[in-house]
């Protein structure tokens, strides 16, 4: 399992626009990406739903996870890497 941690900075959290950047940029990895917080059993990242009713509010850290599984190390990790770096901005972009 490859894991990474971040901190969410959008001002709103993981809600509405935001949370609908980030799950369209774990659905373009094509990998089963999981978001935990303390306290949290992991969810689905790339489901909208469970992303913006996990109340993931701005400074809440975010554990990112792949489990093990028939996936490219290097890709996994680019990916995960990248996904982290994105919790880090305020995920306004409308593309």
């Amino acid at each position: 399992m490859y894991t990474r941690k971040a901190t969410v900075t959008a001002s709103v959290g993981l809600h509405a626009r935001p949370a609908a950047v980030f799950v369209r940029a774990v659905n373009k990895t094509g990998l089963p990406i999981t978001l935990a917080k303390e306290g949290m059993a992991p969810i689905d990242g790339r489901s909208l739903l469970e992303v913006m009713t996990a109340d993931f509010m701005c400074g809440s850290e975010v554990e990112i996870s792949v489990r093990d599984g028939e996936h490219d190390d290097g890709a996994v990790r680019a990916a995960v890497d990248l996904l982290a770096a994105l919790l880090v901005t305020d995920l306004t972009d409308p593309s």
